[in-house]
């Protein structure tokens, strides 16, 4: 199998660990050789984090270039638009339609771009949800990550069963349903 790259791109605090943990989990099961790498900006404070997951039959290196990503899964619009450079041309970008202002915008030095997913769509293969909305329906708006992992599993190469059994052995014991749940919002938006 040719190597795969995905990126994972939010703001700390978001799950994008979690998340990279699942995916990794799911890629092991299959039987590929899988490399993740974590960069975190500031992640305590709100700043970007970047997971790198890159899975084939053999892989070198964790870092996906630019323009290598097939799957970018951000859980916020500026993040998506900060890392779009990363996609290839056939790639997919599943993002979270939230907006998390950062530093530069909430002391008043910058705004806050306008229409940033029509800007991604013109050049991009662009899947959005409003996440945070859809968790907050199931009454915990902490899942929001796991509906946007199943959002994205409709475009990855494993099937809805095996997502679902790498997510009760990877999140507490005490979320596995309601993560569950929250997968299948997003799988079957």
């Amino acid at each position: 199998m040719q190597t795969k790259n995905i990126m994972i791109v939010g703001v700390g605090g978001q799950g994008t660990l979690l998340t990279s943990r699942i995916l990794g989990g799911i890629i092991r099961k299959a039987g590929y050789d899988v490399k993740l790498s974590e960069v975190h900006g500031m992640a305590q404070r709100g700043g970007s984090v970047v997971t790198y997951v890159r899975y084939g039959d053999e892989v070198y290196e964790p870092i996906v270039e630019e323009g290598q990503a097939d799957v970018l899964i951000a859980f916020e619009r500026l993040e998506a638009m900060r890392y779009a450079h990363f996609l290839s041309k056939d790639g997919v970008m599943i993002v979270n339609d939230q907006r998390m202002d950062p530093m530069p915008v909430v002391t008043g030095a910058c705004e806050y771009p306008a229409d940033i997913l029509p800007t991604l769509e013109k050049d991009h293969r662009v899947i959005s949800i409003d996440a945070m909305e859809e968790a907050k329906k199931l009454g915990n708006a902490r899942v929001f990550n796991t509906i946007i992992i199943g959002l994205a599993a409709k475009n990855m190469d494993f099937d809805k069963q095996e997502w679902l059994d790498v997510i009760a052995e990877t999140v507490p014991e005490k979320t596995i349903d309601i993560n569950q749940k929250a997968f299948l919002v997003g799988y079957e938006a």
